[in-house]
């Protein structure tokens, strides 16, 4: 499970909007649908998920149901405002959404279809487990107007698999990704790296095999270590390593060339896509902080510079819902450096950069010792846009410190 939820005001019973919310009708909306079960817990996770001995009375096969009844309070709560829009992207993430019956994740789907509508062109995701993947599932998947498929491989490599606690068959991620492109569904595949154990060579190994699947996407995340996780428990009893900082940044490296010679670009610090139309719609609407709410447990929203998060435990969400109550459980409104600070530090992660002049102005005078420093693109800063060079990528965070400082 997830550490505790940010603090926050008190969000009311009915979930209503406050009154001066600025909503502007041309911003993108986006769901996103958290389903919160998992099998067995991965050693490195911190997301709000429960295996079956966590959920307290909560049931999978009632879930559905329950995400419904929220989605019905959103149509409500937005359409008194006048804010209801098309749906741009949806995304079913976890946990593991594929635990459920495609059947249920369907129902989901359609509920938000019927509440908000759906642009026809929009990128409908779902994330899965390889194990879970049949070409049923992926068909069923396919006929209720899901487009694209995230298969959570994480590692070719069984050793590396073993130190994450993943539990999924190696071969049956090409399984799925056949199943889903049979069923004509677009792929992304998602690797970590810098699991303890693992070897350059272990990582040129995943990178070759997962470009071998030819998917229409990859990210590739290091592995950053939670407080409260197993293998946080582990490093600091001195059972496991830590990750190695040169090595995983040695490993960015390898994949931005495996990946870049493959084909693939990259456009966001982890993500890689063949073409333009193939990068996740779904989180570029994060990145760009448009409109999304996020359905379920633990799920958080933003709408029109609002942000809110629901209850963490699927039996808290299931009794408020079933009591008529929004399951939000805090809300906040970002001050104007806040936000700046978002917009920075999420805006610089993309390959299509961060307009200088939309930087703070105490910020734009440093944008040279950026280039100087060989963080940032001089020729794209000569264009008006702040773009992270390679080696900027691999210090991005510190790129955000020198432009917030």
């Amino acid at each position: 499970m997830a550490g505790p939820l940010p603090l926050g005001d008190p969000a009311p019973v009915d979930g209503r909007l406050p009154e001066d919310l600025p909503f502007a009708s041309d911003t993108p909306f986006s769901a996103y649908l958290h389903v919160p079960f998992c099998r067995v817990r991965c050693g490195y996770c911190d997301f709000n998920t429960y295996t079956s001995s966590e959920l307290q009375g909560a049931r999978q096969d009632d879930y559905a149901d329950t995400l419904l009844a929220e989605i019905a309070l959103a149509r409500d709560v937005l359409g008194a405002r006048g804010a209801l829009r098309p749906m741009d992207t949806v995304f079913f993430g976890g946990g593991t959404p594929t635990l459920l019956p495609a059947g249920d994740l369907a129902r989901m789907l359609h509920g938000a279809i019927d509440a908000f509508g759906i642009r026809s062109d929009a990128e409908v995701t779902v994330e899965a487990n390889p194990d879970t993947v049949t070409p049923a599932v992926a068909e069923e998947l396919a006929r209720a107007g899901v487009t694209r498929l995230s298969v959570g491989m994480q590692s070719a490599v069984p050793h590396v698999l073993a130190a994450l606690d993943r539990t999924h068959q190696p071969e049956n991620v090409r399984t799925a990704v056949e199943s889903a492109r049979a069923a004509g569904l677009a792929v992304s595949v998602d690797l970590i790296y810098g699991a303890p154990g693992e070897t350059l060579a272990d990582w040129r190994a995943s990178l070759d095999t997962a470009i071998g699947l030819d998917p229409d996407h990859i990210s590739a995340y290091a592995l950053i270590i939670e407080d409260g996780t197993k293998l946080a428990r582990q490093i600091r009893r001195g059972e496991v390593p830590a990750p190695d900082d040169d090595l995983q940044a040695d490993m960015y490296e390898l994949a931005d060339a495996r990946l870049g010679g493959a084909g693939f670009s990259w456009y966001e610090v982890s993500n890689w896509a063949r073409e333009p139309a193939q990068r996740s719609r779904h989180n570029m609407a994060y990145w760009r902080g448009t409109d999304w709410w996020g359905f379920g447990p633990g799920a958080h929203s933003h709408v029109a510079g609002l942000r809110w998060w629901n209850v963490k435990h699927p039996a808290a969400y299931a009794a408020r819902l079933a009591a008529g109550d929004s399951p939000a459980a805090g809300r906040e409104r970002p001050g104007a450096e806040a936000t700046t600070l978002e917009q920075v530090l999420l805006g610089s992660r993309m390959a299509e950069g961060l307009a200088v002049d939309a930087l703070p102005a105490g910020a734009r005078t440093r944008v040279a010792e950026l280039i100087a420093d060989g963080l940032v693109e001089g020729p794209a800063a000569v264009r008006g846009r702040l773009v992270l060079t390679l080696r900027g990528r691999l210090l991005a965070d510190a790129v955000v410190r020198t432009l917030t400082a």
